[in-house]
């Protein structure tokens, strides 16, 4: 006997087979009494398979993953796939409205998971998000950007010790992977303690729509579906490759001052390079900052401002030797627009 897609619900609300349908799951009410909702579009197909949900916004300041979401649900095999997709673009509706990274009452909604239901509004949303969608997921990819003013080179975070999880990063192929601890607190740290294989993706910066992040991030998400069953491998497929970061460290400013950036993001860097220059506002003192170690820069302060002690520069070591000639240009320049708007959109 052939097993059969199940239904699913969220919010008391039921998706069958070969169903779609948009969720409003309520939150909370804002002083006015209007209700406030987490947003939440199911997609059922009508074939059994794994369950992926896809979420983004959980900062209220990161756009880049609504909008991979928005293009993601453009996609016409949708219809076709195997198992359920589940996607929340805008998990923190209050700091999105308000553009703001945090929640009304200054909690970071990734530092208050799992929650509760009689907790602080960061722990109900948290504990509700848990509840309703993480509890009937098989699989997880959470859209991140660089926070404070820092633009993050596209990159999959990752406990990549567990071998699932390293192989959806493997599928997933931003250019580069980084096993990173559980931050305490995490909706990654959550779903892991469950034993859900999740992937972090971060790309880009708050605030602001980076194309090649975005395309990046569609495309990754789409990858991590073919490779769990959900839609049908591709019969050609470009092998692009994906550098795995043994460790990363920060270079922070030595002194207070103007900061002038000499090394973009996505560029390999050795010991004693020159990273900044960082100077009083009459330029009388300068300060060269120096990269301390061999490694590829995967984030950068975009501020030309900095405080002693601030973080500038965030690198990767590699676990391999990277190209002399390796940089984002040279990544973008790789990457062809089919791939991510094929026919099927």
């Amino acid at each position: 006997m052939v097993n059969s897609q199940k239904s699913i619900t969220i919010g008391g609300v039921q998706i069958s087979p070969g169903q779609r349908q948009t969720i409003d799951l309520p939150v909370a009410k804002l002083y006015t009494h209007t209700e406030m909702t987490m947003p939440i579009h199911v997609v059922c197909g009508k074939r059994p398979g794994p369950t992926l949900f896809v979420s983004s916004a959980i900062h209220g300041d990161e756009l880049n993953g609504v909008e991979i979401i928005r293009r993601l649900l453009k996609r016409k095999d949708l219809s076709r796939i195997h198992g359920i997709l589940i996607l929340i673009p805008i998990v923190n509706s209050f700091g999105f409205i308000h553009r703001d990274r945090y929640l009304p009452d200054r909690r970071d909604l990734n530092r208050s998971f799992p929650g509760s239901e009689r907790g602080s509004l960061a722990g109900r949303i948290a504990d509700l998000l848990l509840t309703e969608v993480i509890s009937q997921s098989t699989h997880g990819i959470d859209l991140h950007t660089g926070s404070n003013h820092r633009f993050n080179l596209p990159q999959i975070r990752g406990f990549l010790d567990d071998e699932e999880t390293a192989s959806l990063a493997e599928a997933f192929g931003a250019p580069v992977m980084i096993n990173s601890r559980l931050r305490d607190g995490s909706l990654r740290e959550a779903v892991a303690e469950k034993n859900i294989p999740i992937l972090l993706y971060e790309g880009g910066e708050a605030f602001r729509f980076n194309e090649f992040a975005i395309k990046v991030g569609y495309l990754g998400v789409v990858k991590v579906m073919r490779g769990i069953g959900m839609l049908p491998p591709q019969k050609t497929s470009k092998v692009r490759n994906v550098f795995r970061a043994t460790a990363s460290r920060w270079v922070r400013s030595p002194v207070s001052g103007i900061l002038s950036n000499v090394v973009n993001v996505g560029k390999s860097v050795k010991k004693g390079d020159c990273l900044a220059v960082v100077s009083d506002p009459f330029g009388e003192n300068e300060e060269v900052i120096r990269s301390t170690f061999e490694g590829l820069v995967i984030a950068r302060s975009e501020l030309p401002l900095a405080y002693e002690g601030d973080a500038l520069f965030h690198i990767a070591t590699m676990d391999v030797d990277l190209p002399d000639d390796f940089n984002l240009e040279s990544l973008v320049s790789g990457l062809n627009e089919d791939d991510f708007f094929p026919k099927t959109v």
